[in-house]
């Protein structure tokens, strides 16, 4: 992910990170991404996940606070949430 690493050069690990993944309001979307980032951060907590409704309602997002151990390791997850079909964005 060339954005990433060109974009955070001052990062220094571990540190804490957001990560925030945009898409259809769906029940199911929290779910889906704590489940990807616990993929690549398995000590992620519920309570650092948190959700915000668009203003209209028709969209969601989801940002997952982790303790980042690598860039390796958020460009894995952004990968893996950008693959999926129910995210539409990321940040």
């Amino acid at each position: 992910m060339a954005e990433l690493n060109s974009s955070a050069p001052g990062l220094t690990f571990p540190c804490e990170f957001p990560i925030k993944a945009m898409g259809r309001n769906d029940a199911d979307l929290p779910a889906l991404v704590a489940a990807i980032v616990q993929r690549h951060a398995p000590t992620l907590q519920t309570e650092r996940l948190t959700t915000s409704e668009s203003r209209g309602g028709r969209y969601l997002s989801v940002t997952a606070t982790i303790t980042a151990e690598s860039r390796e390791q958020l460009d894995a997850i952004y990968a893996e949430l950008k693959g999926h079909d129910s995210v539409l964005a990321t940040l």
